[in-house]
């Protein structure tokens, strides 16, 4: 979305209002009720049940993006009433996760599943603090959906857990893993008999010969939510300075936006930005970027492996989406070409406080098992953090390109947390990054507001901080 990655993907309670969390809740909604306590004992636990799932119904909002909701209404929810039939599902859909749920939280009754992802998911780093995230752990120690001689940890991507731990308890399941690159038509790139640049200098003539044909725009990024350009950005950081950049920002560590090879990749993407970009970009959002690409407006935009599914209604038949990774800024770069920012993303969460968090946690044990996460790869063309899922099916060309990138990275994959830890800082960046973009901020002056802010949330002793 990201994102995400996406970061997406992509994008809180948000962070802004939530610090203190509890106080910031009740401040922004009136409370409602307590839901009151069920009466009925809770279910034995049994190695088909292993979390002691009720009769209580269970409560699923999912974050309306990239991804659609049918997943959910098709897929996950019919396989998890496969097993039990009596309890009533409540399926819920919105963009707007933040807006719609945070009264939920400050009334005490929020629901079970939530697919906190796109631009307005809730700060992960503030629901941990106030202790509304449930300890998935129990989940990871669970037979697997499919084989009961299999545990859930031993089908997902070890970064799943890793990412997902906050305060030693993992809490949060990165369903997807975002792919993130430099996203093109593959159709367009070989009519017009365009190369991928594998180096920065390359790439600034590839923008050069675009922008003087006259016939489409070289680059864009969705001007509305400027983390679709800050993702390139610091991966091109790293890739300079090497994972420690990221890792410096996500602890931070003092000067760590203001170090070198932050200021040479602002340079390198303000340039970009002076000189390149769509007419109008700062004033568009995602959708409409993309379906600029889709139209023959702009020839590349980053973006993260959902893309292909999100714009299949306006995508030509023949439009072959790929992607690129970032290319060489120098020879003397730490991490070599082909380096990805790839993580989980599209994160689901249980509530702790909702009614029936047991019944949340088995939703997620369903959602696991190769059958539904490879239906669910085939279904929006993307790649899950399920081991093996996608064997066998049908993979789409962006996916593939995708896929293809990330065997080629090997090893040499970053990610940062930092967006998802800290929700003030994560709106910085946001706001910052698109005033770099435009010209409003220099470069070197972009990095000392990021810098400011970092020291703010450091120096603050109300919020929770977190180390890599």
């Amino acid at each position: 979305m990201a994102n995400t990655p996406h970061i997406t993907r992509r994008e809180l309670l948000r962070g802004a209002a939530l610090v203190p969390v509890a106080g910031a809740l009740a401040a922004c909604a009136t409370p409602a009720a307590q839901p009151a306590p069920s009466s009925a004992a809770p279910a034995a636990t049994s190695a088909a049940n292993p979390f002691g799932v009720g009769d209580k119904p269970l409560e699923v909002w999912i974050f309306d993006g990239g991804f659609g909701q049918a997943y959910a209404t098709d897929i996950h929810q019919p396989l998890f009433k496969s097993k039990y039939a009596k309890v009533e599902i409540k399926h819920n859909s919105t963009k707007e996760i933040t807006k719609v749920l945070q009264p939920r939280f400050a009334g005490g009754n929020p629901p079970e599943v939530i697919d906190n992802s796109g631009a307005n998911f809730m700060d992960f780093g503030a629901l941990s603090q106030d202790g509304q995230l449930q300890d998935l752990t129990p989940l990871l120690d669970a037979p697997s959906w499919d084989d009961p001689n299999v545990k859930v940890r031993d089908l997902l991507d070890p970064s799943v857990i890793e990412i997902g731990t906050y305060d030693g308890k993992f809490s949060v399941l990165g369903y997807v893993n975002y792919i993130h690159g430099i996203w093109y038509s593959q159709k367009v790139f070989d009519d017009n008999g365009w190369e991928i640049p594998k180096t920065w200098d390359a790439f600034l003539e590839l923008c050069e010969t675009i922008k003087k044909s006259g016939e489409m725009a070289p680059f864009t990024y969705a001007g509305k939510h400027p983390q679709y350009l800050y993702e390139p950005l610091l991966t091109m950081a790293a890739k300079i300075g090497g994972n420690d950049v990221l890792v410096n920002i996500d602890n931070l560590e003092d000067g760590a936006w203001t170090a070198e090879p932050m200021l040479t990749a602002a340079e390198k993407w303000a340039e970009v930005g002076a000189k390149y970009l769509m007419q109008g970009t700062a004033g568009l959002d995602h959708v409409q970027t993309q379906t600029a690409q889709n139209k023959m407006q702009v020839a590349m935009l980053p973006c993260g492996s959902w893309l292909e599914n999100e714009q299949k209604s306006t995508t030509p038949e023949d439009f072959a989406y790929a992607m690129f990774p970032l290319p060489d800024v120098t020879s003397s770069d730490a991490m070599p070409y082909g380096t990805l920012h790839t993580q989980p993303g599209e994160n689901f969460i249980v509530s702790a406080k909702s009614a029936h968090p047991q019944a949340g946690m088995e939703y997620l044990r369903a959602m696991l098992s190769k059958k539904a996460a490879g239906d669910f790869s085939e279904l929006v063309t993307t790649v899950t953090t399920v081991k093996g899922a996608s064997e066998g099916r049908d993979i789409s060309p962006g996916v593939t390109s995708a896929s293809k990138a990330v065997a080629d990275a090997g090893e040499n994959t970053v990610y940062y947390r930092w967006h998802t830890w800290y929700g003030p800082l994560n709106d910085e960046g946001k706001a910052a990054t698109g005033q770099l973009m435009t010209g409003g901020l220099k470069p070197k002056a972009y990095l000392e507001r990021m810098q400011k802010k970092a020291d703010e949330i450091k120096n603050d002793s109300s919020i929770t901080k977190y180390k890599r």
